[in-house]
């Protein structure tokens, strides 16, 4: 594998920045790793792990290198689904071979509905469709009060809930919202306004993103082979049990891969999740050798 070549694809309202590592002559299709809104800086360790095939990771549109042209303040699955579209087409490969994580997973279903014949196979890992849940109503109502939040009061009293929700165990109760909102200090964020307003996270892809309703009739009929991940530590938090409901739509148990939801990290981020072993179990359920 050789050094990230960058290049650049630019797409209605946005320039996309995308990296090639190359494995020359490899007979695999190639891995492309996203995430949303993590962009390319996520996946260097994972992608460390595939020297015999050629990775291709990128950041989606709002995120890092990729900053809208359009001035919009909202990012949609579609809008992130078309992107792949064209991303894939200008690698001009063939069908790739997908590993989504988090709002990536919702973007990569969002592109196979659409176009099947550009993905081989799909690992969906833990994509956040909290509109599967039997406890949709206050999960998505608290994704909207992240949002709010953070249009009112920035970006650490929106995170601070952000995270409150996204690590609470089991099913969210009626009166969630209710609830006393969290302390940012108490997750180190700060407290004050920046004024700022252009975060991916809590911002542009919130809460278009957990409230995107899937074409799962189309996922089903898709030759696509998607598999479902979930991780073995995050199966009772939202991403997890979403994951787990998402299998159930589309009639396949979820595979269950190391770590909890940044179990590939291998210290972006400041995360460290288990990434030999999430490595090795990506490179079994893809099927290589």
């Amino acid at each position: 594998m050789t050094e990230p070549k960058t290049d650049t694809l630019h797409v209605p309202g946005a320039v996309l920045h995308y990296d090639v590592r190359s494995a020359g002559s490899s007979t695999h299709p190639v891995l492309l790793m996203i995430g949303s809104p993590m962009g390319a800086a996520g996946f260097v360790t994972l992608a460390g792990h595939f020297a015999d095939r050629t990775v291709v990771t990128y950041d989606p549109r709002g995120s890092g290198r990729s900053q809208r042209t359009d001035g919009a303040l909202e990012t949609t699955p579609d809008e992130h689904a078309d992107d792949l579209h064209r991303l894939i087409a200008a690698l001009d490969t063939g069908p790739v071979d997908i590993f989504a994580t988090s709002g990536g997973a919702v973007n990569a279903l969002a592109l196979v509905a659409r176009h099947p014949e550009q993905v081989r196979t799909l690992v969906a890992h833990e994509p956040p469709v909290f509109a599967e849940l039997p406890d949709s109503g206050p999960v998505l109502a608290a994704c909207t009060d992240i949002h709010e939040t953070y249009l009112r009061s920035g970006f650490g009293p929106a995170m601070a809930k952000f995270i409150a929700i996204a690590s609470l165990q089991g099913p969210v109760p009626a009166d969630y919202a209710d609830q006393p909102a969290p302390d940012p200090a108490a997750f180190g964020l700060p407290a004050d306004d920046d004024g700022s307003r252009n975060d991916p996270l809590v911002g542009q892809n919130m809460p278009s993103c957990p409230a995107y309703k899937h074409d799962f009739d189309a996922l089903r009929a898709a030759p696509t082979r998607i598999v479902v991940a979930v991780g073995e530590e995050s199966g009772q938090v939202v991403s997890g049990r979403a994951a787990v409901a998402v299998a159930e739509r589309l009639g396949e148990p979820p595979a269950t891969f190391p770590g909890g939801h940044d179990g590939f990290l291998g210290g972006e981020y400041g995360g460290m999740g288990k990434p030999d072993a999430f490595a090795a179990t990506l490179r079994a359920v893809l099927g290589d050798s």
